[in-house]
């Protein structure tokens, strides 16, 4: 099992400063990667308001939980590739990316969409249970239900603390595991468990952490999804370099010589 590290802010400053130096090293990277993203926040909004079609969005949405790690996985080796001071190329990075699919990375993007699966089922359920008598049939409609009735207020109370605790689970449960995996030959559940014990170890420094991502992304999205082109790469490179001051290195594997010195050492 992989050993967890205490960290304090000066490391989040650290991963901070490290995930701009790497994105000002390889903007393209950063930018193309980024951009998936930004492009699926304009598509939803071009589904929504301009060809009204919001029942497309949701086999959209269920979609990004599925390439999100590997995006992420795409930004990290970027990092990791600098930090060794190896030569980038688009063959190289996007080829550890499809590799993924063949290793535990992608039991990790179930997971993520399972509990995405689990926050759109609680959506439904508090909508029937708080806004069961009342009607809306345009985004403008429901945000005056939501914003201006006693149970619209109740919905918005009850489903911010419900959505907060999902968004808690799924980045406590894939901070420090998707890196990890990337990294290391490991299997996903370890990569869970090690990612859970990275947080719980550190309980202030990473909740202040998974806040300033929170802010981040939604201030990039309420910039018209511009933002995410920059803020997302960033905060991916950031990542890495917070995993690496959060989890212990590998130990290297004994070489033959050493194990046999050891062995006629012995009494």
């Amino acid at each position: 099992m992989p050993r967890v590290r205490r960290i304090g802010f000066d490391d989040l400053a650290f991963a901070l400063r490290a995930g701009v130096a790497d994105f000002r090293r390889a903007p393209q990277f950063g930018l193309f990667f980024g951009g998936i993203y930004a492009a699926g926040g304009w598509l939803f909004y071009w589904l929504l308001a301009v060809v009204e079609a919001p029942w497309l969005i949701l086999p959209i949405a269920l979609a990004f939980p599925l390439v999100g790690p590997f995006v992420a996985v795409g930004l990290y080796d970027v990092s990791r590739r600098l930090s060794r001071g190896e030569r980038l190329s688009w063959s190289a990075v996007l080829g550890v990316v499809f590799e993924q699919r063949r290793r535990e990375l992608g039991w990790m993007a179930f997971v993520v969409l399972f509990i995405c699966f689990v926050w759109f089922y609680q959506v439904r359920t508090l909508t029937v249970l708080f806004l069961q008598n009342m009607s809306f049939s345009s985004v403008e409609g429901f945000l005056t239900v939501v914003l201006t009735t006693t149970s619209g207020l109740a919905y918005l109370a009850v489903g911010t603390g419900v959505g907060g605790f999902l968004a808690l689970t799924l980045f406590s449960t894939t901070v420090v595991a998707i890196p990890l995996l990337l990294e290391r030959d490991r299997d996903f559940i370890t990569a869970m468990i090690t990612s859970i014990k990275a947080v719980t170890a550190n309980p202030v420094p990473m909740l202040v952490w998974a806040a300033a991502v929170t802010a981040t992304m939604m201030i990039s999205i309420l910039a018209g999804f511009l933002g995410l082109l920059v803020a997302l790469p960033i905060l991916g490179h950031a990542t890495w370099h917070l995993y690496g001051r959060l989890v212990e290195p590998e130990p290297a594997p004994e070489t033959e010589t050493e194990t046999e010195t050891e062995a006629g050492a012995a009494p």
